[in-house]
């Protein structure tokens, strides 16, 4: 089994739903940036998030979640809310789709270490079937790019300096019991 990318964005939504489409296409534009390149990122994309993605979370130091959200429920003046999540106290008794923090406290269940974690949701307008993406939501999107570009680049230092200081915290470590 392969080294998953440290990194993990995860985008949900419906790009047949109108603003629903705002984490799918955030992505897209990332994969049309390059964003996965150094091979440090994983770009994962989803209609909802499910137990599985719980898996998706082992291996790794940062992971994003990006969805779109309910007109009235993201606080932000600007419609966009980046903000560290937790794992959920509880799971809901029966669900075919879960939140962010549901699925982080699947992985805490499984026994898995929980990576640092934030989301970020991208409040949209309008969710119907067969709906464009309103221009709301386009502009919120732009403006959506730019913190999840931000998020990469912080993750990215702070992947890199994890890994500098790992040779030298090993090298402290006593070597073990000298045989006599």
């Amino acid at each position: 089994m392969s080294t998953p990318a440290p990194l993990l964005l995860l985008a949900v939504g419906n790009p047949s739903r109108g603003d629903d489409a705002l984490g799918p296409a955030l992505l897209e534009a990332l994969q049309a940036q390059g964003a996965e390149a150094a091979g440090d990122l994983e770009l994962l994309g989803d209609f909802q998030l499910q137990v599985e993605h719980a898996l998706d979370l082992q291996g790794r130091r940062a992971v994003l979640f990006v969805d779109a959200a309910r007109p009235g429920t993201v606080a932000a003046p600007e419609g966009l809310a980046l903000q560290p999540l937790a794992p959920a106290a509880a799971l809901p008794a029966l669900s075919h789709a879960l939140s962010a923090a549901a699925v982080l406290r699947v992985a805490q269940q499984l026994g898995s270490a929980v990576p640092p974690a934030w989301q970020l949701a991208i409040e949209g307008r309008q969710f119907g079937l067969g709906e464009p993406m309103s221009a709301l939501a386009k502009v919120r999107l732009a403006a959506a790019l730019v913190l999840a570009r931000q998020w990469i680049a912080s993750q990215r230092a702070a992947v890199a300096s994890a890994r500098a200081t790992e040779p030298a915290a090993a090298a402290c470590k006593p070597a073990g019991p000298a045989h006599a």
